[in-house]
């Protein structure tokens, strides 16, 4: 007998669909002929064209095996939906449930469990009658992650100091992966953070691919951005680790870029301590929780005050502990509609609070994804920004303008 229930489907308003192409080219759809209710569509179009609504059609039973026990669920679900309905948990934050599932577009892979032995994104992947599904992966599993570039930068991100900023050449490679946990309405990278459709990565493949490129490009810096690297850690610490292993060098500057939401203590602790990393961005994004809810659209208040409490406590344990071996710089983005010149100072004051001399270096944000009415701030808006930061204490601001990036006058520079 058919099961009645009640799901989410997509539907597609036509009025807004602009036929950008993203749909095609950059969401990993499982189901384009019956949606299955993933929601990655919905979740990266640009122009907010995909509506998720009940479907209340009647769906027959299919059985399932969940870690060798049977059980019935609907049909035209996703693994992720099956593993719920059986009561298996998923967190947002790592830790806070059985399995962690933080981007929802297949893009970090943190969801992935077996199916039929082989690894699969719960979260994008369609459950099929008789599909056999393991939620522990075993020890040697080789974690995977969708990933961009590499590619040469002559200016770098938030960890690089201010003083190589302006040397006119290339000065790091960079690749950026797949996934958040933010679901940022200006996403700046949005062509790399909705990606679920590119082949993934290993640890070691992409260890690779970069150190090739610094010795094409003849830099000492290799950084990792997105999206958010940080989503899934056996991915990240296995790539920071075949990366050093790769570039063994003391003149080698293993660099993360991070928005810093589940950065905590032990991580950090084993990306420094294990890993071998030597730079590190952090961008917290604000210090009120309406700022960073408002930027991040993250629109769960409490998960948005942790994810806010742990990018800060990030800032403080590397300052606090790796100061003299990392280092580190901080991001906070800035546009008149998203952040007040208030939060700006009352961010500067935090910082300060902890060390006025750590490198600060605000983001001038440009419109794009779903905020293309943003207007993104002159040059003369940035260097009053940066007049106010440097007015509350800081010594090592940065302002990114669309004139080229402007640091503090050159005094001592380090490394």
């Amino acid at each position: 007998m058919p099961l009645k229930t009640s799901f989410l489907r997509r539907v597609r308003d036509e009025s807004l669909c602009r036929n950008c192409g993203v749909c095609e080219s950059l969401i990993g759809c499982p189901s384009p002929e019956d949606c299955i209710g993933c929601q990655a569509c919905y979740r990266g179009c640009p122009y907010q064209a995909i509506k998720m609504v009940e479907d209340r059609s009647r769906r027959k039973k299919i059985t399932v095996r969940i870690d060798g026990e049977p059980f019935e669920v609907p049909e035209r679900i996703t693994v992720k939906k099956a593993l719920e309905l059986a009561g298996v948990t998923f967190g947002a934050f790592p830790g806070d449930g059985d399995i962690f599932a933080p981007c929802g577009v297949g893009g970090c892979f943190s969801c992935s469990v077996l199916a039929g032995g082989e690894p699969v994104r719960s979260c994008v992947t369609e459950a099929r009658e008789g599909m056999d599904i393991q939620t522990k992966l075993p020890e040697d599993f080789t974690p995977l992650r969708i990933v961009h570039g590499p590619e040469p930068h002559a200016v770098g991100g938030k960890a690089t100091p201010w003083w190589l900023k302006s040397k006119g050449s290339y000065i790091e490679v960079a690749i950026w992966t797949a996934g958040c946990n933010l679901s940022c309405p200006q996403c700046q990278n949005y062509s790399v953070t909705y990606d679920g459709r590119s082949p993934p990565l290993t640890p070691e493949e992409a260890a690779r691919l970069v150190t090739l490129a610094r010795r094409r490009h003849g830099v000492d810096r290799m950084a990792i951005s997105g999206g958010e690297p940080t989503l899934n850690r056996p991915w990240l610490i296995r790539y920071f680790k075949a990366l050093r292993r790769l570039n063994p060098d003391k003149q080698a500057h293993p660099h993360l870029d991070s928005n810093g939401t589940i950065l905590t203590k032990d991580y950090i602790d084993e990306l420094i301590e294990d890993a071998s990393l030597t730079d590190i961005g952090i961008e917290p994004k604000g210090v009120s929780v309406e700022t960073f809810m408002r930027i991040s659209g993250v629109s769960n208040r409490s998960l948005a005050e942790r994810y806010l409490g742990t990018a800060w406590d990030a800032v403080q344990h590397v300052i606090n502990n790796y100061r003299d071996r990392v280092f580190i710089g901080v991001g906070l983005p800035y546009n008149k509609a998203l952040t007040s010149l208030e939060e700006v100072a009352r961010f500067g004051d935090k910082l300060a609070s902890m060390d006025p001399t750590v490198q600060l270096c605000v983001l001038d944000y440009f419109p794009t994804f779903r905020r293309m009415d943003l207007r993104r701030p002159s040059p003369k808006e940035m260097f009053k920004v940066k007049g106010l930061l440097e007015g509350v204490g800081l010594k090592a601001v940065v302002v990114q303008t669309s004139i080229g990036h402007f640091g503090p006058r050159p005094k001592q520079r380090r490394r």
